[in-house]
């Protein structure tokens, strides 16, 4: 029986994308599924689906940039099932462009969702997997938490410190709690519609043509899933075959 089966599983940015992928493929493997994301409809849609198929979900909507918003989802993880094994901080944006167009409204948006928004992750599911002993956090960090791109340093900055607070709490675990750090190249994702320079946008979508779907990252999240509960998967970079950086 696989290590998911019964595993209660929290994931953010769940109505598309990424977050939908694993939605699917974890359900497929017992997961009890707690998702969150602004898109009610769209949330409501994919929880039908996973529970038409004999899955166990249920949904919250949850702008992850509202701290009380996370904390709720949270909650509803323990209302429902009693307790919390895995949060999936899945919830980003990339609306690049390059630092001389000070864009400053985009980069609070990105520092918004990709970094205060998994840290409010982090505080809403650590007290409980303190609680519980044990406890698996997985964040979705970027190629671009590893190498800084031109048009990119902003939303560069925010993956490299998805990998700070992955190996921070990694190193704070006393051995109870697992963390995972993700790291994708080019997925087709909603991702990169969220860029408003129309140079920038022209050279991801460029480069996006050898995306690889995002059922991808799912498969490389239930693998570090799935592990013993005294092994950790710490870090994951899954890029496109042909893609070179």
């Amino acid at each position: 029986m696989s290590e998911i089966n019964a595993k209660v599983v929290i994931i953010t940015g769940a109505s598309s994308g990424l977050g939908e992928a694993t939605a699917h493929r974890l359900a497929k493997s017992g997961a009890k599924l707690v998702l969150g994301a602004r898109r009610e409809e769209r949330l409501k849609e994919l929880t039908d689906a996973i529970v038409k198929q004999g899955g166990d979900a249920i949904y919250q909507v949850t702008d992850v940039t509202q701290r009380d918003q996370v904390e709720a989802l949270a909650q509803a993880a323990r209302d429902k099932y009693g307790r919390i094994d895995v949060l999936i901080n899945n919830a980003g944006l990339m609306p690049l462009s390059p630092l001389d167009q000070v864009k400053v409204d985009e980069w609070d948006k990105m520092v918004d969702v990709n970094i205060k928004g998994v840290m409010y992750g982090i505080a809403a599911v650590l007290p409980t997997m303190r609680e519980q002993k044990s406890g698996h956090v997985i964040n979705l960090s970027s190629v671009a938490g590893h190498v800084v791109f031109p048009s990119a340093a902003v939303y560069c900055a925010t993956k490299y410190a998805v990998k700070a607070l992955s190996e921070g709490l990694r190193q704070e675990s006393n051995g109870e709690i697992r963390s995972t750090n993700i790291s994708p190249g080019a997925v087709d994702t909603e991702l990169t519609t969220t860029i408003s320079d129309k140079d920038t946008a022209e050279g991801v979508n460029e480069l996006y043509k050898m995306a690889i779907d995002a059922d991808a990252i799912a498969r490389a999240i239930a693998f570090a899933i799935e592990q013993p509960a005294d092994v950790d998967v710490n870090e994951l970079i899954i890029r496109p075959t042909q893609q070179q950086l």
